[in-house]
């Protein structure tokens, strides 16, 4: 069972993302908070999975989930962060990955209507794995694109594997998606980074961190 905490200050939304997570049947809703001090006291006492939360809440309302996320990597490593958001904005994702993508995923919180994409991502962050919202990832190509012409080098199939890989999506996730073969996809891979000069990338971890940074225009 993954066991999960639970933190939205919206009742509403609370309510509806804990009927989705109490009709998975591989996990368990342990606490359900809705600010950080009672979010923390959560963590502490339940020794959750994974925590599950909205990017505002009080008592500031604006970037608590985030900044949790980042404590939390000191005082309990093991434990997974998914935080959803209603903002497809780029930076909150970067944000979240600044300190390492390990354990950490980002959606938009209409994704939890999608349950396959919310079993996903804790399955992804409680193997040590990250993933990012594919919106997310739309709106970092779009943007280098109109930022670096360079990313012309790539051709479409690499650039559809990249927003893969930031994805959070492994090799033989993206050969099941793209009906192809592993060998193709690691090939594929391969000439992505050597045409970025991202060096090597080689684990799931380094290569969303890579792809991200790359896709934001920062130096990696």
């Amino acid at each position: 069972m993954i066991r999960v905490v639970l933190c939205d200050d919206s009742f509403l939304a609370r309510e509806g993302i804990a009927r989705v997570l109490e009709s998975i049947e591989d996990v368990e809703l342990v606490a359900s908070c809705v600010e950080l001090d009672e979010l923390r006291a959560a963590v502490e006492r339940e020794k959750p999975d994974v925590v599950l939360t909205d990017i505002r809440m009080p008592p500031t309302n604006t970037d608590e989930g985030i900044r949790f996320a980042l404590e939390l990597r000191s005082s309990h490593p093991a434990v997974g962060v998914v935080v959803l958001s209603q903002h497809a904005d780029p930076s909150y994702a970067m944000a979240l990955f600044s300190d390492g993508s390990e354990r950490r995923g980002y959606l938009l919180k209409e994704r939890v209507k999608d349950e396959d994409e919310l079993v996903r991502a804790l399955h992804e962050v409680v193997a040590g794995g990250s993933l990012v919202d594919p919106r997310i990832v739309d709106k970092l190509v779009s943007a280098r694109v109109d930022k670096d012409p360079g990313l012309e080098r790539l051709t479409p199939r690499e650039r559809q594997i990249l927003a893969m890989i930031a994805e959070g999506r492994s090799n033989n996730a993206i050969a099941d998606r793209l009906m192809v073969t592993k060998r193709a996809v690691e090939r594929h891979i391969n000439g992505i980074f050597l045409k970025l000069d991202l060096g090597e990338a080689s684990d799931v971890n380094r290569r969303v961190k890579a792809a991200l940074l790359y896709l934001t225009g920062e130096e990696s």
